[in-house]
């Protein structure tokens, strides 16, 4: 089993200097509780800030054996650095963005250069203790640019990246200006996991529409490997908070807690300060469920635990003026001598206290604006034992995907939160039970153990993904190959794709006419006696022939509706109907005039919509309902749809690239054949001569394909054709000689 090295900005422990002695303490925090319970692997090396600033180079140096006997790296950090790098850029500039609150970002150059500058500290701390075999698992919004760091210093590493916090929609992600940076660091990882779908979904949208990088089910194709991005909702140690319940200590505090709030029902409020979690709100909610409510005064108790956080951030401070003031109002008009409405605690909390408060309680009142997770509405779930008790859960957390039967609200609608109150301290008993029954085994199941199993399986599989793509990669050894075939072989034949393959793609289709460069290759090639170049292209006739007419090559237009011999007159397949285009063409016109950048192009036996010049977001929702509406003509008028690259094209059944290729390939099935192109569209070619002995099939791009090879760039084409083209040969002669030798 390999070895593990988790980098996070926090090591599992926090270390401080006191009187010149190390002070070691857990870490607060989901991922330092969720990954110590964790077996995945066979060891787990992590790197991370050991939690305080440590300036001398001899504790610096002391402490970093200490923590290496435990398998940690530290990432000494200065004051300025740490200001900068977490409180500014992290805290101050990525947090409040990907929570959707924009009125508390700064977008701030200096913080970046730092966030630069830290994550950079930390491959070199990696570099230091990185052995052949490991796998790297980074995590969270501090590290985004240090999968593609490491993927610079470890190119065939395994990594994977973990958020978790919200990944935002494209509209808010792309006010950052250094998107394209922050989605290439993320992008060195082999697996990009999120807590849920809308997040993943978010992420994709962002790679497509800023960087142009296109995804199929979740898998992003990049030069040399594949990225795998999917969603992994984080689980929780669950047995030790089912299990904390019977524990001696637990039990202590619960009988000491009881007789402090005495028999009042008890919602809880817990939550670390931050903006996102929705803290005033609630209190505000419930001052007016007593108001709505009046014979619920005295009845029932609001515990508000308030963790400390990020006391260098404005909006943190205003926002703990708010909360306190409010709790103080609320207490000063509804206080009796026998009952006070909200308990307030602005501390942490130990384990076994906290284990006894969630027991007690009979509502969780968790209603975050945003949240990533939120793992206290799991530990909530899993300390009720007795199953009873009722989850307020807002639904802009994500572990509301998981928890479908706890109430779910608006945290917005106060009128919605309250009547949610109601509903949680009215709900039967077996009710509550049967609930809070269906939650439990769902986190079972689904504990921290078995996300981070799941997630590297799952980054396995990722890598194995790019491995295979790395064996189909085009190299130096297969060109000697091919080469050496072409150069042995009595005919040779060149079947290949115009757009993509011989040229690169351009806003307007008609603004690809052949180069200088490209027309004089393709004449070198086609003046040799024994060779024979056929470019199969879905572009219309007439633009062929303007541009290659002269050439002593073949040309099939529309996919095969048109063909033509070297030297010879176009011909036409099989007698096509056309009656059917003036109907699909008025379905098409309407997604036009929906979709700005987008236009027809009439070809004599099909049309196309190109999509090219529209915005991604919107083209990808047209494609799904143009597909959806030509999908009805398909049976009825033997039509068929082709996908291209940002074209859709509807042309007459049974005419394929594939049945032309076919046509050449069986005049010298023992020839050399080179075969290439870039979209679906050549895949019919691909599959045509694939069987054929001195096949060479090359796609352009790393798409999954039937083709035996794969090129980077239709650069590379034209280089590899380059090459073929100085070949002088191998006569017949030479052939006769060197075989009876």
């Amino acid at each position: 089993m390999p070895r593990l090295i988790t980098i996070s900005n926090r090591l599992p422990i926090s270390v401080k200097v006191v009187n010149e002695n190390f002070v070691y303490t857990t870490s607060v925090g989901g991922l330092a509780t969720g990954l110590s319970s964790t077996d995945a692997v066979k060891e787990n090396f992590w790197v991370g800030w050991p939690g305080s600033t440590i300036d001398s180079q001899k504790e610096q140096t002391d402490l970093k054996e200490k923590l290496n006997q435990d398998n940690m790296q530290p990432v000494f950090l200065t004051d300025h650095e740490y200001e900068n790098f977490y409180e500014g850029f992290s805290n101050k500039t990525i947090w409040p963005l990907f929570h959707y609150f924009t009125q508390y970002t700064i977008y701030k150059k200096s913080f970046w250069e730092y966030y630069k500058k830290v994550n950079q500290l930390y491959c070199d701390e990696v570099k230091k203790i990185a052995q052949p075999g490991d796998i790297f698992w980074v995590h969270d919004y501090q590290l985004m640019l240090l999968p593609g760091m490491l993927r610079e210093v470890f190119p065939d590493a395994t990594i994977g990246f973990f958020l978790h916090i919200p990944f935002p929609s494209y509209e808010i992600f792309r006010t950052l200006p250094w998107r394209k940076e922050i989605l290439l660091g993320i992008l060195g990882a082999d697996l990009v996991g999120f807590h849920t779908y809308d997040y993943m979904r978010h992420f994709l949208s962002a790679a497509t529409r800023i960087m142009d990088f296109n995804h199929h089910l979740g898998r992003i194709n990049l030069p040399n490997r594949v990225v795998e991005v999917d969603s992994f909702p984080m689980g929780i140690d669950y047995d030790k908070f089912a299990n904390a319940v019977y524990e001696k200590a637990t039990i202590k505090e619960i009988i000491e807690l009881r007789q402090q709030l005495g028999k009042n029902k008890i919602i809880l409020s817990v939550d670390r300060l931050d903006y996102s979690k929705g803290i005033l709100e609630r209190i505000l909610a419930f001052e007016r469920f007593l108001g709505k409510y009046p014979e619920y005064q005295e009845q029932v108790t609001l515990l508000v635990i308030l963790v400390p956080s990020r006391a260098g951030v404005e909006q943190y401070a205003h926002l703990k003026e708010q909360i306190d003031e409010a709790v103080g109002r609320i207490n000063g008009k509804y206080n009796t001598l026998r009952w006070t409405p909200i308990f307030y605690f602005y501390r942490g909390l130990p384990f076994h206290t906290l284990a006894a408060i969630y027991y007690m309680s009979d509502v969780a009142l968790i209603t975050p604006l945003r949240d990533g997770m939120n793992l206290i509405a799991k530990e909530y779930i899993a300390s009720k034992t007795d199953q009873t008790g009722v989850l307020i859960l807002s639904e802009m957390a994500g572990a509301a995907k998981e928890l479908t039967e706890a109430i779910h609200v608006n945290p917005n609608d106060m009128h919605d939160i309250v009547r949610a109150i109601h509903k949680a301290l009215t709900m039967p008993q077996q009710e509550q039970i049967s609930r809070n029954a269906a939650m439990q085994q769902t986190l079972k199941r689904y504990n921290v153990k078995r996300w981070s199993e799941v997630f590297m399986e799952r980054l396995g599989e990722a890598r194995q993904a790019t491995e295979k793509v790395k064996q189909k990669r085009f190299n130096e050894e297969i060109q000697e190959r091919l080469i050496q075939a072409y150069n042995i072989a009595d005919r040779k034949l060149f079947l290949l794709d115009y757009d993509g393959t011989l040229v690169d793609f351009q806003d307007d289709p008609q603004k690809v006419a052949p180069d200088e460069y490209l027309y004089n290759l393709l004449k070198k090639l086609s003046e040799r006696a024994d060779t024979s170049v056929v470019v199969i292209s879905g572009r219309d006739k007439n633009s062929l022939e303007r541009w290659l007419g002269k050439l002593n090559i073949s040309i099939v237009a529309e996919h095969g509706v048109w063909t033509k011999d070297s030297g010879q007159e176009w011909a036409q397949a099989d007698l096509l109907e056309q009656d059917w285009k003036e109907e699909i063409k008025a379905v098409m016109e309407t997604f036009v005039d929906r979709t700005p950048g987008t236009f027809i192009e009439v070809k004599d036996y099909s049309l196309v919509w190109h999509y090219r010049k529209a915005d991604q977001g919107l083209a990808e929702i047209r494609v799904h309902e143009l597909l959806d509406s030509l999908t009805q003509f398909t049976s009825t008028m033997r039509l068929q749809i082709l996908e291209g690259n940002k074209v859709i094209e509807i042309k007459n059944a049974g005419i394929n690239k594939g049945h032309a290729a076919t046509r050449w390939a069986e005049r010298h099935p023992d020839g050399f054949i080179l075969a290439m192109g870039d979209d679906y569209t050549d895949e019919d070619t691909f599959k045509a001569v694939n069987g054929f002995a001195n096949a060479f099939t090359i796609k352009v791009g790393y798409n999954i394909t039937a083709a035996q090879y794969n090129i980077p760039s239709n650069r590379e084409v034209l280089r590899l054709l380059h090459v073929l083209s100085e070949q002088k040969g191998i006569s017949s002669d030479y052939k006769e000689v060197n075989m009876t030798a």
